[in-house]
């Protein structure tokens, strides 16, 4: 009886409609016998090459000129082609069982290789590879999916323009306008703020309002406990200053939960991990276990914050430079999200020089000006002693990929802090604001008065 390996090698070389559909999927080492894995490789570079099948005779003549092959491991690839089924299976069910197959081997691989990163055999990785390379087996699959066809996809094409795309809605009326309704799935969305501005509250507000739209949220903490967490949405949703809710008898406290949960058909789940601890494929983990213990899947994740994750990549302790460090956390959350299929959203500090300046740039964003290279929208979170007098920080757009950044370039959003609250300011603090892309309703010699407000940002 002929071996999957045998199968899939044969109709590699005789089957041209079979090795285009699967071959960008099969790895050398996929094949146990040395002779079946030098012949792979030998067919697959004149494939690469030639774009059509090879002939036993070409394939016996470039094993021939291999330096790396004893005369064993040659007699028996000339065997083997001499002996060769011309027949090939050109049915669905061959690449059904090349995928398996491709799966098994991979894991299969993955799990030698943990191992010997896990006894301490592998001097260039380490236990923290673990996680990501078993995940990497495990999403193992055919995509033959090989790209938009411009002139023949048109079809599609306009039928994409005309479906209204999945969105996570803020309850902001300015966040709403600059992301066009909301952040898209398989996006990365990072706030940018100093010290005590705001990242931690915006992302608490922004998964309270996503709660009560009766969609389900992950809030991955980094920095502060769950209960810490739990207290601030607590504040937010019940309406109740963070100092008070101790003060709430135990009977209230339950009725407003109670209220709460008949409001909303999602679910906020907090959890918790040590700084520079947790990398992606913890979070994977995470999402594994949700999904088997509670049939929980997020429709959006928060991660606060991005600096303090790790990277399942480097060691912590490793000497890469921050740059390539946080630049490397940000692309991988980036790939959760699109993995995922949902947004994340998180943050980052501002560095020294931006953390007291009443305006913020791209470049002023902490360690890694990779991170918003890799970020679908970046925005800062701005404070000033004249806005906090206003109880109002302001929003500067620093990247968008779902809008104009031009557009509402800046704009100002209320702010309660005991109760970690965010709301919409009227328009007339909208139209104080200059320079933002926004229309202006008001003549040239009333600029300076209405600037007076913001008179210390440097726009």
């Amino acid at each position: 009886m002929e071996s999957v390996e045998n199968t899939v090698l044969r109709n590699l070389i005789l089957n041209e409609e079979y090795n285009r559909k699967v071959l960008p999927f099969i790895r050398p080492d996929y094949f146990d016998n040395t002779h079946e894995r030098v012949i792979f490789e030998e067919t697959a570079k004149f494939i690469v090459q030639y774009d059509r099948c090879p002939t036993q005779e070409i394939i016996s003549i470039e094993c021939e000129k291999r330096k790396d092959i004893n005369d064993e491991t040659y007699k028996s690839i000339t065997t083997y082609l001499k002996d060769l089924d011309t027949s090939v299976t050109s049915d669905d069910w061959l690449v059904d069982t090349t995928e398996k197959w491709c799966k098994e081997r991979a894991i299969y691989l993955a799990l030698v290789e943990s191992i010997s990163i896990a006894d301490g055999h592998d001097i260039k990785k380490g236990v923290d590879a673990i996680p990501s390379i078993l995940s990497d087996a495990l999403a193992v699959g055919f995509d033959n999916h090989v790209g938009h066809d411009y002139l023949a996809d048109f079809s599609e094409r306009f039928d994409f323009y005309h479906t209204k795309e999945d969105r996570v809605e803020f309850d902001l009326e300015f966040f709403n306008k600059i992301t066009k309704g909301g952040i898209p799935n398989k996006t990365l969305n990072i706030a940018l703020a100093g010290t005590g501005v705001g990242k931690s509250l915006f992302m608490c507000h922004f998964a309270s309002s996503v709660l009560l739209q009766g969609k389900n949220v992950l809030y991955i903490t980094l920095e502060m406990a769950e209960e810490k967490i739990a207290e601030r949405v607590d504040a937010n949703l019940l309406n109740i200053p963070v100092q008070q809710l101790t003060d709430l008898p135990r009977m209230m406290f339950d009725k407003k939960i109670e209220s709460l949960a008949k409001k909303t058909q999602g679910q906020l789940i907090i959890k918790e991990y040590p700084t520079a601890s947790a990398h992606v494929g913890h979070f994977k983990t995470l999402l594994n276990e949700l999904a088997l213990k509670k049939s929980f899947r997020p429709d959006i994740i928060f991660i606060d914050y991005l600096n303090i994750c790790a990277s399942s990549r480097y060691r912590a302790n490793s000497n890469v430079n921050s740059y390539s460090y946080i630049k490397a956390i940000a692309e991988e959350l980036r790939g959760l999200a699109v993995e995922s299929k949902v947004p994340i959203v998180s943050a980052t500090q501002t560095t020294r020089s931006g953390f007291g300046s009443s305006d913020v740039d791209l470049t002023d964003t902490s360690e890694s000006f990779g991170l918003p290279a890799t970020a679908d929208l970046m925005f800062a979170l701005i404070s000033t002693e004249e806005l906090e007098g206003l109880n109002q920080i302001m929003v500067k757009q620093l990247k968008n990929r779902y809008n104009d950044p031009t557009v509402n370039k800046r704009f100002v959003i209320g702010i309660d802090r005991a109760k970690m609250r965010l709301y919409d300011c009227e328009q007339s603090a909208q139209d104080d604001i200059v320079d933002s892309g926004q229309e202006e309703e008001y003549n040239n010699d009333d600029k300076e008065t209405k600037k007076s407000k913001f008179a210390g940002l440097n726009f």
